[in-house]
């Protein structure tokens, strides 16, 4: 969430520093005249100054009361004294360590993956360009992300390491900026809404220099988003919805405020656990689950199975489903990398609008005639 109070804070350390130093009042804005540029993602901030930007993230994990900021400049630009105790990172950037899939396809709308030389858990990317740079050795194995091989990173000597958090304890994001690496938390994970989660490519833009380039990408994002939103006002019904599938014994299916809950509220649907409150994950037993959404008239599955005979072979009482016996389950599991990575995980919170678009074409076909879904296939 935006602090308002923060913002206060640091518009009146700006105000006094371009006091000291500038006696044209001409010569530049004034940082109360200096405006956010984005949008809806909830957890980033950036203030364009005309030597340099302040991008704020905030609330990078779930409850975090910590607010980052970090000041990119040019090379030889001028940044007040009264901001030398943030992170200051020198642009645009030439190479750069990601830790999450969902940071890849910014990368590649942006056109600038080549910039990627290090990455923890490469079998989980699923970018066919990204995944030929791995081939050919020039995006180098990190580990895992909460214990990333260091020297290796160290050896990169990337101009920017991008994390991520679950909580405010990761101790080799901690060493590795007390070597001197310049480290940038990302918070679009946390994001809820769906347009939000898409907005954070102008974070990379900003790291590189191609602020036009991710707001016109975003536009477009954000254009086709609302166009099909207006589309599926014109739904003649809101079909029923059950989602997920049971997992070690549990089932898990995203609560009412999570950005999946929204994108099938959006796309006119009824889905049966709207209601419950918070974002993440419900889990709950398999006799719930039937009991709420025996007759549900569609099924949007976790992306584990690829058949219908996956799903009774692992659990025959699936088939108790009134959607499945209907043969209305879905699933996003078709689209993969060449490891096994499933590319609905890494590209969908940056595109939005295919996932809308997807979901509305599976519950109200009528609605988009010529279209065919991208990640959404009907299970056979």
């Amino acid at each position: 969430m935006k602090s308002f109070s923060f913002k206060i804070v640091l518009f009146a350390l700006l105000v006094f520093a371009f006091g000291c130093k500038e006696s044209n009042e001409s010569a530049s804005k004034t940082s109360s005249e200096i405006k956010n540029e984005i949008k809806y993602a909830s957890g980033l901030a950036i203030f364009k100054h005309e030597e340099y930007r302040v991008v704020k993230v905030s609330n990078p994990w779930p409850n975090a009361t910590k607010d980052y900021t970090y000041i990119l400049k040019e090379k030889g630009a001028k940044v007040p004294d009264s901001l030398n105790q943030f992170t200051t990172i020198q642009v645009p950037i030439k190479s750069i360590v990601v830790t999450s899939t969902t940071h890849i396809p910014s990368l590649e709308m942006l056109g600038v993956e080549n910039s990627l030389v290090g990455f923890p858990n490469l079998d989980y990317v699923s970018s066919e360009k990204v995944r030929a740079r791995i081939e050919n050795g020039k995006v180098r194995e990190l580990g895992s992300n909460q214990t990333m091989n260091t020297e290796v990173i160290i050896d990169l000597a990337p101009d920017v390491l991008i994390g991520y958090g679950i909580d405010n304890k990761n101790p080799t994001l901690d060493n590795l900026e007390k070597s001197g690496l310049k480290i940038m938390l990302n918070g679009d994970w946390n994001e809820q809404t769906p347009l939000g989660k898409a907005e954070w490519i102008k974070f990379f833009g900003a790291l590189y220099g191609l602020d036009e380039k991710a707001t016109t990408i975003f536009s477009d994002i954000e254009k086709e988003y609302n166009t099909t939103l207006a589309l599926a006002t014109k739904a003649a019904s809101r079909p029923t919805i059950l989602a997920g599938d049971m997992f070690e014994g549990t089932w898990y299916l995203p609560k009412g405020g999570s950005w999946g809950s929204l994108l099938l509220d959006q796309a006119k649907g009824n889905y049966l656990w709207k209601d419950t409150e918070g974002t993440g994950s419900l889990s709950l037993s398999f006799e719930t689950v039937l009991e709420k959404a025996k007759d549900a008239d569609f099924w949007i599955t976790s992306g584990q199975f690829s058949s219908l005979k996956e799903m009774t072979d692992a659990n025959t009482h699936y088939s108790q489903f009134k959607a499945f016996k209907n043969k209305n389950v879905y699933a996003f599991s078709s689209k993969k990398g060449k490891k096994g990575g499933i590319l609905y995980y890494e590209l969908a919170p940056n595109r939005p609008d295919i996932v809308l678009k997807d979901i509305v074409k599976t519950l109200h076909p009528e609605l988009l005639l010529d279209y065919t879904p991208f990640f959404f296939e009907k299970l056979k």
